[in-house]
C-alpha cells in the first residue's frame, strides 16, 4: 500500500493498524520516502540480516589470514605498481 506523508500524519493510527497487515509505503512529493512496518516483520528482516552477516563472518573466518607485515607489503607493492603505471 501507499499513502502520502501528510495522509499518515493525519491518519497514524490507521496506517499504523494497516502496517501490521502489510508494509506501507510513505511518499513524500511524489516520491517514496519510508515505509511503515509491522514489528513482526521488522524483527524478521533484522534476524535475516543478522544470518547473512555471520554466515559471511564464519566464511570469512575459515580463510587464510594475512598478517599486518604483509598487507603492508602487498598496498606498498599496488601503489608503486600505480605510480609506475602513471609515471610511464
Amino acid at each position: 500500500m501507499k499513502a502520502t506523508a501528510t495522509d499518515v500524519k493525519n491518519r497514524f493510527g490507521e496506517y499504523l493498524e494497516h502496517a501490521a497487515r502489510e508494509p506501507v509505503e510513505v511518499q513524500k512529493s511524489g516520491r517514496s520516502v519510508a515505509v511503515l512496518l509491522s514489528r513482526a516483520e521488522y524483527d524478521r528482516l533484522c534476524a535475516l540480516e543478522d544470518r547473512h552477516w555471520g554466515e559471511r563472518a564464519r566464511k570469512a573466518a575459515k580463510e587464510p589470514y594475512v598478517g599486518h607485515e604483509e598487507a603492508i607489503a602487498a598496498i606498498t607493492r599496488r601503489l608503486n605498481q600505480s605510480e609506475n603505471a602513471i609515471g610511464a
